[in-house]
């Protein structure tokens, strides 16, 4: 029986990789046009934001931050998108997206205070288009919408961009947002990164569709699928979407296929939901090994230069946690007069009366 032809057939989509897993170009046409300098720089940030990732675990483990979400795996998503961005477009994150935040502009020592729990860590400087990292799951995909609304009216050719999990991308306002950028073809970019695990939940068990790229057909926008173990093709996808943006093609859907080699949180145990077979596997593809063997072989890096960098980032890392820690103490007063420009006279009253 022929299939009826009102029915809509997906196709699957094939993700678009520059770089195999042994650094090998497999796809020129698509090669970035990015100076040596700029390879060079992508990398650096990348090994340093893996021995952040590293310190700051093990400062949790000492107690000296609060909620802190690993990123070793994704630095290659994390790292190549921000750098693919002008430096006014707005970044609206998710509560695993601190490095792209601090790449960004925002001071580490800001970031540590944030994930301490203390008020001057969402004191964002003026020159630093940034929100604060989203801890309610998707309710960044609306904050990022509204933030391309305002770009449009405003006649601005900035872009916002933000990020989320696979386990986001089931939730309403993944839809809702997705939906009003494409009816106002919005200058907004959604990165899905799909690490496989909604915490413990398998990607397979989250949704029926073909990918979560396949999402963007619905709401009328563009809809891409990328290595997200691959620097140079993560760049190159969110560099296409932003000068589309910018040009009023409007949104753009990317799913970068990822996978976080730590566990969720501090407060998670991965081993109970994946094997080590499957973690053997994803490491094959990791992204600074992946881009060290090209750089390497092109003569723009050394072991010699990644020691340094890694050195660079503990140095930094220790420096940056004392800074915050010697940060002035939070007081319930403090907290009130953060709040406003000016203090409301009925909370003064309440200020008065707990002093």
């Amino acid at each position: 029986m022929n299939k009826p032809s009102y029915e809509v057939s997906v196709e699957p989509v094939q993700p678009l990789t520059i770089l195999s897993p042994e650094g090998k170009v497999v796809n020129e046409e698509d090669m970035p046009n990015l100076s040596n300098d700029q390879l060079r720089e992508i990398m650096r940030r990348m090994v340093f934001t893996r021995v952040w990732d590293e310190r700051a675990v093990n400062l949790g483990r000492q107690g000296r931050l609060g909620f802190y979400a690993p990123v070793s795996g994704q630095e290659a998503t994390m790292i190549a998108s921000e750098f693919a961005l002008n430096k006014d477009d707005f970044i609206c994150p998710g509560y695993r997206d601190m490095p792209q935040l601090v790449w960004h502009g925002l001071p580490m020592y800001q970031a540590f205070l944030y994930s301490r729990g203390h008020q001057h860590g969402g004191q964002i400087p003026e020159d630093v288009h940034v929100l604060m990292p989203q801890i309610i799951i998707g309710a960044q995909i609306l904050h990022a919408t509204g933030v391309a609304m305002a770009f449009k009216k405003k006649g601005e050719k900035r872009v916002a961009i933000t990020y989320t999990g696979d386990g986001g991308s089931s939730e309403g306002d993944f839809y809702e947002g997705l939906n009003f950028a494409g009816a106002f073809k919005l200058p907004v970019i959604y990165v899905v990164q799909n690490n496989g695990y909604a915490i413990t939940t398998p990607y397979s068990k989250q949704t029926a569709a073909a990918s979560v790229a396949h999402k963007a057909v619905a709401a009328g926008i563009t809809g891409v699928q990328v290595d997200g173990m691959d620097a140079l093709a993560v760049y190159k996808a969110v560099s296409d979407a932003a000068e589309r943006a910018r040009n009023g093609g409007g949104a753009t859907l990317i799913e970068a296929l990822t996978y976080r080699f730590r566990p969720h949180s501090m407060a998670d145990d991965a081993t109970k939901y994946r094997t080590k077979e499957e973690e053997a596997e994803w490491e094959k593809k990791d992204p600074i090994s992946r881009l060290r063997t090209y750089l390497t072989a092109k003569g723009l890096w050394s072991e010699e230069e990644e020691a340094a960098v890694r050195e660079d980032a503990k140095n930094t890392v220790a420096e940056q946690i004392k800074k915050a820690e010697a940060t002035e103490k939070m007081t319930i007063a403090g907290l009130i007069d953060t709040m406003f420009e000016k203090t409301p006279k009925h909370l003064e009253e309440q200020k008065a009366e707990y002093l």
